[in-house]
């Protein structure tokens, strides 16, 4: 693709990347073969919510699709278990791995009418053991997944309980794919196929905090990823380190049961020990300094606290330890490289590529964009630039990043642009924009999870947006049009 703008480092990031491609999709790449669509036996890795929507779109294209879920079960992420893993900071290589991340009183953090995939409204449903809350908690969501498997015929597509162990490509282009029943089998089945599509989610490998004097300090830790409930944090004081929407949800909720909670985030600016409003038993400090084989917690901001408990609420690292690329596709610093628009490496495209890798975005309908434009792609119905234009793509993306000392680990970080991504993806794949609605709903949200993260999700002023999005929605539920109130 042919670079629109001159990167400059006084720029912005998003406006630096808006000026480039995002805004200015080129029709030439969206063209109607003359021919009948080449089909393809495609492998995705995942039955999550990214891996389900990847099978239905490249169904729908025509391709011959097969799914590799390791669990028993679809869902991915959304698959709660109180089950955790034996290393609970998750740094052990051969600790057994849960998959799900999920605490029990997790709710969403996005309403449900913005979190749907775009053609599948995520709407309450009239069912026994549903939930109708327009913030609903994990099962609905769960839910709201095997209801879209079963009406797009899904289900037949997956091979439950199989674990991937190797990807790779072979001489003749196809790429071999090895899998084994997870439970009591050590025998792999190997299999090839005209492309892979990687769907198995960022939920898993924990990413900690690396802070000076951890090898000697005396204390627990554990990392949000096996948090479930918390009664184990009673009467302790507990390090939680983090500020995203883990971090709050947890940090209110251990603040129940705990005898001190300390929020440690690079979000706290005062210099200076602040209680939480609300609470007598929270406090929000700056960076963690260090730590000590005392037990104490010293932080940035001059203060010290004897814990029992650092909780690293930190993120992720992404993983594919099945994927053998002879290092031309690497994770460095949690960067996924060098790949075209988070989903295609160069070097191997389309037949290698990722879907559900941006964080901070709407995941659903993102993965539902770039399912579809990977699908179009992989039929000849859409084209891809060349390979030196992907490259060239790449490094000016990279460099807008360096100019605007923006750390490697945040490539994946669309935050304010992921709209127009979404946007870009839709006019490549000769699809429908984002709807005005969703996009405002969205910001009314994150502005309110900022200013009331106690209330957020049980009080709101943006019912106008509801109906829009209801009215939106009458194209694909009928029945929606006949409704005589509208449910939240």
């Amino acid at each position: 693709m042919i670079l629109r703008s001159v990167i400059s480092s006084n720029q912005s990031y998003s406006r630096t990347l808006t000026n480039m491609t995002l805004l200015s999709p080129t029709p030439s790449h969206f063209h109607m073969p003359q021919n009948s669509p080449k089909n393809k036996n495609v492998a995705v890795i995942g039955a999550g919510s990214a891996g389900l929507v990847t099978a239905r779109e490249l169904h729908r294209e025509g391709h011959s699709v097969v799914v590799f879920e390791r669990e028993n079960q679809l869902g991915g992420t959304w698959v709660y278990t109180p089950a955790t893993e034996s290393d609970p900071i998750g740094i052990d290589p051969n600790r057994e791995i849960a998959h799900s991340s999920l605490y029990l009183s997790l709710r969403v953090n996005l309403p449900r009418k913005v979190m749907g995939y775009r053609d599948y409204p995520f709407v309450a449903k009239k069912k026994p053991n549903r939930d109708p809350r327009r913030y609903p908690g994990h099962k609905e969501v769960l839910d709201y997944l095997k209801d879209f498997a079963v009406d797009f015929g899904l289900i037949g597509l997956v091979r439950f309980g199989m674990e991937v162990g190797h990807v790779g490509l072979l001489e003749n282009g196809k790429w071999k794919v090895s899998s084994k029943k997870r439970e009591n089998d050590v025998v792999f089945v190997h299999e090839e196929y005209d492309a892979v599509v990687i769907c198995n989610g960022h939920y898993t490998e924990p990413r900690t905090a690396d802070i000076p004097g951890l090898e000697v300090w005396p204390g627990k830790q554990i990392h949000s990823h096996n948090y479930r409930v918390p009664d184990p944090f009673r009467d302790q004081v507990v390090v939680l380190i983090g500020s995203a929407a883990s971090a709050t949800d947890i940090s209110r909720e251990i603040a129940e049961v705990a005898k001190e909670v300390h929020i440690s985030s690079r979000s706290a600016t005062s210099g200076v020990p602040l209680k939480l409003p609300g609470y007598d038993n929270v406090w929000q400090h700056s960076m963690i300094e260090s730590v000590g084989i005392d037990g104490g917690v010293n932080f940035r901001d001059g203060s010290k606290v004897l814990a029992d408990i650092i909780l690293h609420c930190t993120g992720y690292k992404y993983h594919f330890p099945f994927l053998e690329t002879n290092g031309i596709v690497t994770v460095d610093d949690n960067r996924v490289g060098p790949l075209y628009k988070h989903i295609f490496p160069p070097a191997f495209a389309p037949s290698l590529s990722f879907v559900g890798l941006p964080w901070k975005v709407i995941p659903f309908p993102l993965c539902e964009l770039q399912s579809k434009w990977i699908a179009g792609i992989l039929s000849g119905r859409i084209s891809l630039p060349s390979k030196e234009d992907m490259n060239a793509d790449i490094e000016a993306f990279y460099s807008s990043m360096e100019a605007s000392c923006i750390p490697k680990r945040y490539t994946h970080n669309m935050d304010d642009y992921q709209f127009d991504y979404d946007d870009w993806l839709a006019a490549e794949c000769g699809s429908p924009l984002s709807e005005e609605w969703r996009k405002q709903m969205y910001f009314i949200s994150r502005k309110n999870k900022k200013t009331q993260p106690e209330t957020y999700r049980d009080q709101w002023d943006d019912d106008d947006l509801i109906i829009q999005a209801h009215e939106d929605f009458v194209k694909y539920i009928p029945e929606l049009a006949q409704a005589q109130k509208l449910p939240r």
